[in-house]
């Protein structure tokens, strides 16, 4: 009797999964990039077209008198990272959304006619969330640095822009594909957005700024004299260019990006909490991303000594992180602690514009909470009112935000430039990440960057 219920129960076991298999993972796992049976949709489809979300084409398939296909982005290397390829491999969209892209909802009558007629179906269009006149404006205030721009709505999780150079024509690749990958040092494929790591800079201190908070810190007794250095254990950090800030509250270090005042705070933190945070803030994580990323990393605990401590509290040390990253962390801020799940798919449609699959905004998870973002949203308007970021006061627009200046390598080059903010800040309407390499400062560089992006998103 025990061995007969054994067996229904594993019976019924069997069944439940293979519902819950049908209902809920079998998409995910027939799109998965390492399910080679896409390749056998091919011969039976033509790829589908992929549009930004006022309907401009980024990817279509065009067929010869021949009938030989031929992959084309309209927009050259504007969107190459964030929508992929399709010759020598894929990668971005044309990767996560392979299966869609190969999948034909075309009417079943027609799809029967195509069969009979030894026709390919059309596949069907991928409908992004991108926005053409935010991407080519990222683009352009990049210029020619390499680098990357993220920009989202923080409150939906819309990723509306995402720029890396430095970049490739994906119409091309055949043609380049050897010179791209001969040289090592050549690192045009990588997306930046997502999957480069970097220092991150006085941008970090939103995350120091945090763990202080949940170690007890109370913002309005902080009091610090800078003197434009602090030494602990035998090791000196700077204020940039020495600056010498003197009598500071928490929102003016803040504002003025004492490095002075946060190593300090690298100190006194407890190793183990800051980690927690830091943790809670997805470092050390998996990211919420269809495409390829690399993950944040923080390394910091209670037996880390105190040079490493003060150099990981304002953004230097070990820590690295993604703009990507650092904008889902302002996300987060932006929208009241809460970070909405980041999509670059709007909606699926068949050929002929009908609606397949629509993509809604949910809530991914809580990083913080309203009251500890209202306080971090505060201080990163205070950078912006009389900060290091004051180029973007006076505009049509408010805004928040934290610059960053990031030491790399052997620090013998410029340093890369960062900027992370929002705009609107009583009902936050984008947020934006930027990054550019070894060029300057963030307040003379990433924020200018930053800048043409908000004008852009207004008039």
């Amino acid at each position: 009797m025990v061995v007969s219920y054994t067996f229904v129960a594993i019976f019924l076991a069997l069944i439940g999964y293979i519902v819950y298999f049908n209902t809920r993972l079998s998409e995910e796992f027939q799109n998965s990039p390492y399910n080679k049976r896409q390749d056998s949709y091919e011969e039976q489809v033509v790829r589908g077209d992929i549009t930004a979300s006022g309907g401009e084409i980024l990817a279509e398939t065009q067929i010869d008198e021949e009938g030989n296909e031929t992959r084309v982005y309209p927009y050259g290397n504007l969107f190459s990272h964030v929508v992929g390829y399709t010759s020598k491999g894929r990668s971005g969209l044309e990767s996560s959304e392979n299966y869609h892209l190969l999948t034909s909802h075309a009417g079943a009558m027609e799809q029967v006619q195509k069969e009979l007629q030894d026709e390919k179906n059309m596949g069907d269009t991928i409908v992004t969330t991108l926005d053409v006149k935010l991407q080519q404006t990222a683009y352009d205030a990049l210029g020619g640095n390499n680098g990357a721009v993220v920009v989202m709505e923080p409150d939906t999780g819309k990723i509306l822009a995402m720029v890396s150079k430095p970049d490739f024509d994906p119409n091309t690749l055949n043609e380049i594909w050897d010179s791209l990958v001969s040289e090592k040092s050549n690192t045009n494929l990588l997306n930046r957005a997502t999957q480069g790591l970097y220092p991150p800079g006085s941008t970090f201190k939103i995350v120091t700024t945090l763990a202080y908070m949940r170690a007890g810190g109370n913002l309005n007794d902080f009091y610090f004299d800078c003197q434009g250095e602090v030494t602990n254990g035998g090791y000196t950090i700077h204020c940039y260019n020495n600056n010498v800030h003197g009598a500071e509250d928490f929102a003016a270090a803040f504002a003025k990006s004492c490095n002075s005042a946060f190593a300090q705070l690298g100190v006194d933190l407890d190793g183990d909490s800051f980690r927690s945070t830091a943790e809670e803030l997805l470092f050390n994580e998996k990211l919420p991303i269809t495409i390829p990323y690399s993950k944040g990393s923080f390394v910091l605990d209670d037996s880390t000594p105190d040079a490493l401590a003060m150099q990981t509290a304002i953004g230097q040390g070990d820590t690295v992180t993604s703009p990507f990253h650092m904008a889902l962390i302002t996300c987060a801020v932006a929208n009241g602690g809460n970070l909405m799940e980041p999509y670059l798919v709007d909606r699926i449609e068949n050929y002929n514009g009908e609606q397949v699959k629509k993509y809604t905004p949910s809530a991914y998870r809580e990083l913080m909470s309203a009251d500890e973002a209202s306080v971090i949203s505060e201080l990163m308007q205070g950078v912006v009112e009389s900060g290091t970021a004051s180029r973007l006061s006076g505009k049509n627009y408010t805004a928040a935000g934290k610059t960053g200046t990031a030491e790399h390598g052997d620090m013998s080059g410029l340093p890369h430039a960062w900027f992370v903010g929002f705009s609107n800040v009583d009902n936050p309407d984008i947020v934006v990440s930027v990054i550019a390499e070894s060029a300057g400062t963030g307040s003379d560089v990433a924020v200018p960057i930053a800048e043409q992006i908000f004008d852009a998103y207004y008039n």
